[in-house]
């Protein structure tokens, strides 16, 4: 019974871990461009985007929007919400001026028995507003973050894009950065369990490249772990510390004749 327990609970951490963890802030449109229609719900949350699965989500330690302006707290207006079944949250912004407005989380660490470890995603998603982009490939000074190289909106399905993972403000070379698809109308199905996130690694210099394949909204995860550690059970735990960004790819529409 000992042998077929432990076999299943190898079993279990397997199907687990073919699941990568993806933290969530996805805007209701990733460009304004009407006034009389500006205002931007975020959904913030937890999830495996591609299998659709949800995980509760503690309140942020940090909600916040950035932009030429500064930095405007988003934590007070945060309300509770529920995304796949699991607790999350939601937001509201509505930019008045023309500018590039970049909405970040950081989450309260998340234990993961599965792999022994705590996980903390820092994520942003960039909005431009009223035809103002400038300032889309400067780093917010976050603990972690992926700098596009590419401009974060306004992509066709197909683009490449490109951007560099930072940790403590210097770039990380041999990052292992995951990406996927938020699948939300459960669209697409992975021939098998290695086609639901796809990874790619960063050169010397932190720089990493991917193509989107079809339209929709792509994460980009690049993880590290972190120097510090957090106690439970009275051993120290690793941090896997994620950077996240996400991303809105378009397929472009047919002219009218």
């Amino acid at each position: 019974m000992k042998r077929v327990a432990l076999c299943l609970a190898l079993l279990l951490g397997m199907s687990q871990a073919a699941q990568a963890h993806f933290g969530m802030v996805i805007p209701s449109q990733s460009v304004v461009e009407d006034k009389a229609k500006a205002n931007i719900a975020l959904n913030v949350s937890f999830i495996h985007p591609m299998e659709m699965n949800g995980m509760d989500m503690a309140k942020p330690l940090e909600f916040a929007v950035v932009s030429a302006e500064g930095k405007t707290d988003l934590l007070p207006g945060l309300k509770e919400a529920k995304v796949l079944g699991h607790k999350a949250w939601q937001g509201a912004f509505a930019p008045k001026k023309p500018g590039l407005y970049t909405f970040y989380t950081v989450p309260a660490p998340y234990w993961e028995p599965a792999e022994d470890k705590f996980i903390q995603h820092i994520t942003k998603v960039a909005v431009p507003a009223f035809g103002d982009e400038e300032g889309w490939d400067k780093p917010l000074g976050l603990k972690t973050e992926i700098v596009p190289l590419t401009r974060p909106f306004g992509n066709y399905a197909g683009n490449i894009f490109s951007g560099q993972v930072l940790l403590d403000g210097k770039p990380v070379a041999g990052c292992e950065v995951e990406v996927e698809f938020y699948n939300k109308d459960k669209k697409y199905t992975a021939p098998n369990d290695h086609m639901n996130t796809q990874v790619v690694k960063t050169d010397a210099g932190g720089v990493f490249h991917f193509v989107a394949p079809w339209a929709g909204w792509w994460g980009f995860a690049a993880l590290n772990d972190a120097s510090e550690t957090i106690k439970k059970d009275g051993k120290d735990k690793k941090i896997e510390l994620g950077a996240v960004m996400w991303l809105e790819f378009v397929a472009p529409k047919t002219a009218k004749k």
